[in-house]
This record gives structure tokens, sequence and C-alpha cells, in this order.
């Protein structure tokens, strides 16, 4: 009797265990929504209210009257409100916002995936394109305020091939990661690649670097991005009865594609386009699943020769050319190196611009 009074108890409290859980996923499940709902709310509220006072300002003339109404308004709400997030200085944050985001169309969605601590954080940004960049990779990628502090120090939207493009071109690609979460190639590949972790100083081998990156993965996965899966190392081709090793092969989830990576130490030489295309029709014929897209490659090289990368158009070869640095020089340094490379890719963009309009003429 004893024994089924012992089983009863048991199952009434795997019973109870099982029921506390339900009701914890749902009650966790409705604050999630509550706030998510609620930080949406506030935001858009925010910058309604930015965007009001910034019509009242703009409507008159003199700039004394927009400090008055300022002053005015943050009295005013604070009294009726509280303190708290209706300060003059909060106000002039709405403001800034509203100012720096005019597009409600373009706020309204990422008000629903981002809290308000993400808008703050890149507005101190100077350039329209990063902060859109930032916002639309931080929705997407979901990101934290921590985690998108880190990509902004990182530089990498300077660092992303997408930066070198026509502000048209980047609106376009961010609009279609945000209406229809189409992540393309230019916003995953970057350079340079920040690989310090492999500790490798001075002289060193190929084969080095990829002992390091393979016994280093998860942090080599990290500076390339999310969305990349690690297929497999030295993969072995055979082509005409010879053998070929690639050097590491990934997956990007986002993109659909395998993504080859080969390892070179030195400037990029015209030679390693052909090696990669061979290597990137092999796996299209022997390792494309149906439904993916042709893989894409990538060559990490010590020193880029932008004239021979621009020359050979490997872009229409499916192939990308990044430099990475296994030593970080001082930040100044880095940030100076990183803008001169952006600087140069805009110009020749302009250059080559001038001379397509020229030409159709």
């Amino acid at each position: 009797m004893k024994e089924i009074e012992d089983k009863k108890q048991i199952v009434s409290s795997l019973t109870g265990q099982s029921l506390i859980q339900d009701l914890r996923q749902i009650i966790e499940q409705a604050r999630g929504q509550v706030a998510a709902t609620a930080n949406y709310a506030q935001t858009m509220m925010y910058w309604h209210i930015g965007e009001r006072i910034n019509r009242e300002v703009l409507g008159n003339q003199r700039a004394e009257y927009g400090k008055q109404i300022v002053a005015t308004v943050a009295r005013q709400l604070q009294e009726e409100f509280g303190q708290k997030g209706f300060d003059e200085k909060s106000i002039r944050r709405m403001m800034q916002f509203a100012t720096l985001f005019p597009d409600s169309q373009i706020v309204a969605p990422l008000a629903r995936q981002l809290w308000w601590s993400h808008f703050v954080e890149v507005m101190p940004l100077k350039d329209e394109m990063q902060r859109e960049f930032y916002l639309t990779m931080a929705a997407s990628e979901r990101w934290s305020k921590r985690t998108l502090q880190a990509k902004i120090d990182s530089m990498l939207f300077e660092r992303t091939a997408i930066s070198g493009k026509p502000d048209e071109f980047i609106k376009k690609e961010l609009s279609a990661l945000r209406d229809d979460n189409v992540m393309s190639p230019d916003l995953v590949f970057k350079s340079p690649y920040f690989l310090e972790f492999t500790g490798l100083k001075g002289f060193y081998s190929e084969k080095s670097l990829e002992d390091c990156l393979v016994a280093h993965l998860e942090q080599f996965i990290i500076e390339l991005g999310n969305g990349f899966s690690f297929v497999a190392r030295q993969k072995r081709m055979i082509i005409d009865g010879e053998d070929f090793y690639l050097d590491l092969l990934f997956y990007h989830r986002r993109l659909h594609r395998l993504i080859a990576i080969d390892l070179k130490k030195g400037r990029f030489k015209a030679e390693y386009k052909g090696q990669m295309e061979l290597y990137l029709r092999w796996l299209e014929a022997n390792e494309m699943e149906p439904g993916e897209e042709p893989p894409l490659g990538l060559l990490l090289c010590t020193e880029g020769s932008e004239e021979q990368i621009e020359l050979l158009q490997l872009d229409k070869a499916g192939i990308k050319v990044a430099k990475y640095l296994t030593e970080l020089p001082p930040r100044h340094v880095l940030v100076h190196q990183i803008q001169k490379s952006l600087e140069v890719a805009k110009a020749r963009l302009d250059i080559y611009g001038e001379f397509a309009t020229n030409k159709e003429e």
C-alpha cells in the first residue's frame, strides 16, 4: 500500500513540475511580448515627440525660440509625467533621433526588433549609411547593445565590402535585408579580418596560420560573422587524377552557399584567381546541394593588390580578396589605414562612374 502511495506522489510531483514548467514558459513569453510592445511604443513616442518639436522649432526663424521651447516643453512634461525621461537633455536626444532618422517607415520596423538603447548607440555616428547599416544588421542578426558597441568599435561597416559601394546601392541592399530578409555577399565579406587571436607574430607559414585558425575555430567564426558553419579542412579534390586541397571550407546559412577559403602569405597574385575558380567549379559540380547558390571564394592575403584585383574582375567570378592581420597596430593607425582604403575604393568608383557616363555620351 505504501509503495502505491509513493508512486502516486512521484507521478504527482512529476506532473507538478511539468505544469510549473509550462506556466513559467507562458509567463516568460507574455512578459517578453509586453516588454517588446512597450519598447516599440516608447521608441516611436520618442520619435514623434522629437519630430513634432523639430517642426515647431523649424517653423520659427529665431534660434533663441528653439532654446526656449525645449526648456519649456521639458519643464511642463516633467510636471505632468514625472522627471524620468523628460529632462531637457532627453528631449534634445528625441529631437536628434527624429532628425537623424526622418523616415518613420524605416524607424517603425526597426523599433519592433531593437531597443531604444540601440538607436542611442548609433546616434553619434556621423554618416547616414553607417547608422542605417548598424541598425539593420543589429535587427537582422539580433545583436545586443553590447554586441552593437563591439561592432562599431571594430569598424565593421568600414571593413565590410558594401562600404565602398555607392549610397544608392547600399540603401538597396539594406532595404532587401530589412524587407525580404535577403542577405547579400557584400554584407557578409569584409577586409581586413582581425586574426590577432592566433598569437602569430613575425615569420610564420600558411600551415601554421591554418592550424591556429582551426584550433581557435570559434573565434575565427565570430570574426567571419554570423551564419558561417565549418565544413572541412584541407578539402580534397581529385581533378584529372591529381589531388588538390582547399585550406578551409565553410557554409553560410543566410547566403545558402559553400564558402571556400584559401590562406595566402604575402601579396595577392593573379594566379590565385585561376586556382580558386578551379576549386569553385569543382565544388559546384560535386558538393552543391539542390536549392543552394553557387559557391563563393575568399582569398585571405596579408596584402592586397588593388589594381590587379580590379582588372581581373574577381567579383564576377564569385571571388573576394581580403587582407588579414595577425598583429593589430595601434588603434589610431588602424583607423587611418581602414579609412584610407575606403577613400581609395570610393575614388576609384567615382572615376569608373565618370568613365561610364562619358562612354554613354
